[in-house]
């Protein structure tokens, strides 16, 4: 979870979905000020780390939208927890 919110682009789509409550790819990408293909790569790492969800729904036209939401998370951090994390650290960084 830490190495998935040490990217400040991580941080502003946490913060962009925290304040809509949900949002689908491409209103989130124009909100936040990146591509979309960006924004996937980026939502991905915070799926997998548990910190957002995502849903595909149909739009009335038929269209299929993938929507986001922040989930449930606490982070306790501790020096133990960080420790843990700086275990699994690799030694190149993301982009």
């Amino acid at each position: 979870m830490l190495a998935a919110l040490a990217n400040p682009h991580r941080l502003r789509i946490i913060a962009a979905l925290n304040q809509s409550g949900r949002n689908y790819v491409s209103q989130l990408a124009r909100e936040i000020g990146i591509s979309r293909p960006l924004l996937h790569l980026h939502l991905a790492k915070l799926e997998e780390a548990g910190l957002v969800t995502s849903q595909l729904e149909l739009s009335p036209d038929g269209k299929a939208l993938n929507f986001f939401a922040v989930s449930d998370f606490a982070i306790d951090l501790t020096p133990g927890a960080i420790a843990a994390a700086a275990a699994s650290l690799t030694s190149k960084p993301e982009s």
